[in-house]
């Protein structure tokens, strides 16, 4: 679950980490309001979309006054902005955040990740943050420094004060941005994050360590067990693709190509899209059907997909095992296609629990398919059929 800035913000000042203070605006006038009522005389005006990059793509201006606080909200609302990391569509701005613009004396990269070889937290800091953090980090890597933290993130802050002090920070300032950093684990740790992003962290002229701005990703197995991140997990905006496959328990994102993809588990989807990139195709979602999904819930995510403009072929590679047998996505097939006037060719793999049933199913209701017995040719074919149907 990808949090929007404000709701990470809101997330991490609920662990100390200090923040500057904004408001959320849905019009231009609310925008204009929550400048009057904040301290200060210029103004941060953000738009508020699941995605980074927004201040190389105007999605980040500053106002000195309220009333040009309002002008640039208008401008954003209601816009599409795309970044390096949205895609061609750009996402729709329907919040932006106003804050008040601070004065930075020293600007820092830090983040908190799960380190994969180690399975442990790690904290990962620069000395240059911002829009600057990426270009110095990979024309220069060796300034980007780690530090591995014990598994449940508890480490002193003489240890996290000694990794920092690197970064040309000392004294009062040194002190106020290993506290900062170690809240931030924290939030990390307590609230099962994949990523707790600080870019810039700031020292301010007060020598105050602020996070300016802020990136918090919660791994969505996580929200069962926080009511908190439940609630938020229902107001972050989504595409509509994505939100109705949330609501039919089918993780799925979104991405620009033009191969439909239908996989149920998340190593065997990551696998599929491998292939298709690696013989030059393009998949247009990445899916993993949850063990305990029905047919009729996979059917409303193969329907939206099957009628999405742009996309030549369904791709369809499933593994039987667990809760999801293969009979069950083949129902999903046969109700998604009798429902929908679009009937893209089909792509059909399966194997495992219930396959032969499944075949049947599909032989039976007369899909438009072709069948493969395994990924590779089955990937191969799916990638002929759309390099047509994109021309």
């Amino acid at each position: 679950m990808y949090l929007l800035e404000h709701q990470a913000k809101e997330l991490l000042a609920g662990h100390g980490v200090s923040v500057p203070g904004g408001r959320v605006a849905n019009s231009p006038d609310q925008a204009e309001k929550n400048a009057r009522d904040l301290a200060g005389e210029k103004f941060v005006i953000k738009a508020q979309i699941a995605a980074g990059g927004r201040g190389l793509a105007g999605g980040i201006k500053f106002a000195s006054s309220p009333k040009e606080a309002q002008r640039l909200a208008a401008e954003m609302l209601n816009s599409r902005l795309v970044t390096s990391q949205t895609g061609s569509e750009g996402e729709l701005v329907e919040q932006v955040f106003v804050e008040p613009a601070l004065i930075a004396e020293t600007e820092l990269y830090l983040a908190v990740v799960v380190n994969q070889r180690n399975a442990r937290p790690t904290i990962i800091a620069a000395p240059f943050g911002g829009n600057l953090f990426e270009k110095a980090a990979s024309e220069t890597p060796e300034i980007v420094k780690t530090m591995t933290l014990p598994a449940d993130g508890n480490t002193s802050s003489n240890e996290i004060q000694g990794f920092l002090c690197q970064f040309g920070i000392a004294g009062p300032a040194l002190e106020n941005a290993a506290v900062l950093a170690d809240r931030a684990v924290r939030a990390f740790c307590d609230y099962e994050a994949v990523l707790v992003e600080i870019n810039p962290l700031i020292i301010t002229p007060e020598q105050s360590a602020v996070a300016v701005d802020a990136k918090v990703i919660i791994d969505s197995n996580a929200l069962p067990r926080n009511p908190l991140l439940e609630q938020i997990n229902f107001s972050v905006p989504m595409k509509p693709e994505e939100r109705l496959a949330r609501d039919n328990d089918v993780n799925f994102i979104l991405l620009d190509g033009n191969i439909g993809v239908v996989v149920n588990g998340a190593g065997l989807g990551l696998a599929t899209h491998d292939l298709i990139i690696d013989r030059g195709g393009k998949p247009a979602n990445f899916m993993d059907i949850r063990t305990t999904t029905g047919s009729f819930q996979i059917a409303k995510v193969v329907q939206m997909l099957i009628e999405r403009d742009g996309i030549d072929v369904l791709l369809v590679n499933i593994h039987g095992g667990g809760m999801t047998v293969c009979d069950t996505i083949a129902e999903a097939l046969n109700f998604a296609y009798s429902r929908s006037s679009r009937k893209i060719p089909i792509v059909y793999r399966a194997a495992g629990q219930n396959a032969s049933w499944a075949r049947s199913i599909m032989r039976d209701r007369a899909l438009p398919y072709e069948e493969f017995g395994s990924m590779v040719p089955a990937v191969s074919r799916a990638v002929a059929i759309a390099s047509k149907g994109s021309r």
